[in-house]
């Protein structure tokens, strides 16, 4: 079996050819997109990261294709659905990163409330002047967590040990979270009024698209902390720009992703086309950038050395699993 392994480095390509020694792998540092998919149309299995696009034009010029793997938790850079359609199996990593995420997304919380950014800023100037950098204390406040799966749950118990009243939203309530963290789920209206801080954890889909938007951005306090690990178009980037020019989400801004991110990170504009809205978001999210009460980081929250490598690790049992006809991972489409 042919399996082409896309947007590779070169420890994982060490890793994998050092324990899959029995299935011809071919190493790219391609991404699989329309404007590369002519070069492996015998793939029989691709393995793809993020900035891969496996589209409906790209399957169907895949025939031999019979599995997909990407080597992440979110999927939302491939036609789950049209795959389905074709009898393609599509399988993800779910698990790698989760508490990896958790606590790179308290770390984000720490470093709005303590304005480390503006600290480090000053001081790396010679400046090293306390005035203005009084921050906030995270124990007492109220945290609100927008989806409660697999990280969701990780945020929420680090949160617990910083004694945080802890809001939840999601469409499905973990009993043992309320049992063991006092959780409380609330509507989605009152976890964003009431919220001291706010933190994403939910996958992209179209019930997903501008959860936070134009119009419930309004909702927050005006002291609130906005922080998104999720996928970018979760919130819409107009939002914040909005709410920062009315001065308010006075307790700062922290995306690690983003919309129009595609267009951003590596200087992926250096050699790829991007639609005029997402090139819009990419000059919003400049702007966004270079405000005193925001952090943006260039999707990096999964990037550790334990998660990458247990990631490769799922990878490599999602591949032997569905060459033993007992394929895990499974996603499907929403």
């Amino acid at each position: 079996m042919l399996v082409y392994v896309f947007e590779t480095k070169e420890w994982e390509r060490r890793y994998l050819t050092e324990v899959v020694k029995d299935i011809e792998l071919k190493f790219l540092e391609d991404r699989l997109n329309k404007d590369t998919v002519h070069k492996y149309k015998d793939a029989e299995v691709v393995i793809v990261f993020v900035d891969s696009r496996v589209d409906r034009e790209v399957i169907d010029q895949l025939p031999k294709l019979r599995l997909i793997i990407t080597r992440s938790t979110g999927y939302d850079h491939i036609d789950v659905k049209y795959a389905m359609e074709k009898g393609i199996v599509v399988c993800n990593v779910p698990d790698y990163a989760s508490i990896t995420v958790a606590e790179y997304t308290i770390a984000l919380m720490l470093t709005l409330s303590r304005r480390l950014k503006e600290t480090v800023q000053r001081t790396s100037r010679g400046t090293f002047s306390r005035e203005g950098l009084s921050g906030f204390d995270l124990s007492g406040k109220t945290l609100g967590v927008i989806g409660t799966g697999r990280i969701g749950k990780y945020v929420i118990k680090l949160a617990h040990a910083f004694d945080m009243r802890i809001f939840a939203y999601d469409l499905v309530e973990d009993k043992s979270l309320v049992k063991n963290y006092h959780v409380e789920y609330v509507e989605l209206e009152r976890l964003l009024k009431e919220s001291d801080i706010i933190t994403i954890h939910v996958p992209y889909t179209p019930q997903t698209h501008h959860l936070i938007n134009v119009g419930n951005i309004n909702l927050l306090k005006p002291t609130a902390m906005l922080i998104n690990t999720a996928r970018g178009p979760v919130v819409e980037t107009k939002a914040l720009v909005k709410a920062l020019k009315e001065g308010k989400l006075l307790g700062g801004v922290a995306l690690d992703v983003f919309e129009g991110e595609e267009a951003l990170i590596e200087d992926a504009y250096l050699d790829r086309s991007f639609s005029s809205d997402m090139l819009q978001n990419s000059l919003l999210v400049s702007y966004l950038a270079k405000q005193e009460r925001v952090i943006i980081t260039p999707h990096n929250a999964y990037n550790t050395t334990d998660a990458l490598f247990r990631m490769l690790r799922s990878v490599v049992e999602n591949l032997r699993a569905f060459l033993e006809g007992k394929p895990k991972n499974v996603v499907h489409d929403h």
